[in-house]
């Protein structure tokens, strides 16, 4: 795939330098040139420097060949105004923004808009974790994020049916 990803600070370096292993052609835009050295020895992606609402910049960095973009810079309105560039005007086929405020998280979800909120995902973590016995598993689709956590069960309860198990 050809992925680009919008910001490499902490987790847009490690997101890049893992799909760049896994073989995916990568290219990583950010304002600072020295953030680029976030990104692990082995990256063989492209790296631009640039503003990256900027079209240039984007086109530069391959985003009309793009089969996915992630924006994931510190700022929700960059990453925000990025994926509706990326999706509306680049007609990139999956993009994913990172949004910190889980109320607008939920506004743009509803717009269409597949987005990751880390401040979410570690709320239910820390909640479930401080509460409850298990430790939470995490599993995104699309816009929406399930939390699961998988338990050992008693044996009587091993191949019987929902309707057979008493609460």
């Amino acid at each position: 795939m050809n992925i680009l990803i919008v910001g490499c600070g902490k987790v847009g370096s490690r997101v890049a330098s893992e799909l760049s292993r896994m073989g995916h052609d990568v290219a990583v835009v950010d304002r600072s040139e020295k953030r680029f050295a976030m990104l692990d020895e082995d990256f063989s992606g492209l790296t631009v420097c640039g503003v990256p609402i900027d079209q240039d910049v984007l086109k530069l960095a391959g985003v009309e060949s793009c089969d996915a973009l992630a924006a994931l810079t510190e700022s929700d309105n960059v990453n925000i105004t990025v994926s509706e560039v990326a999706k509306e005007l680049f007609h990139v086929p999956n993009v994913l923004a990172r949004i910190y405020d889980p109320r607008r998280e939920t506004v743009f979800a509803h717009f269409g808009l597949n987005t990751v909120c880390p401040t979410n995902l570690t709320e239910a973590a820390v909640i479930s974790t401080l509460t409850q016995d298990f430790r939470p598993e995490f599993v995104s689709f699309g816009e929406n994020t399930v939390c699961f956590s998988l338990v050992t069960i008693p044996e009587k309860y091993e191949g019987a049916a929902f309707r057979e198990i008493e609460l």
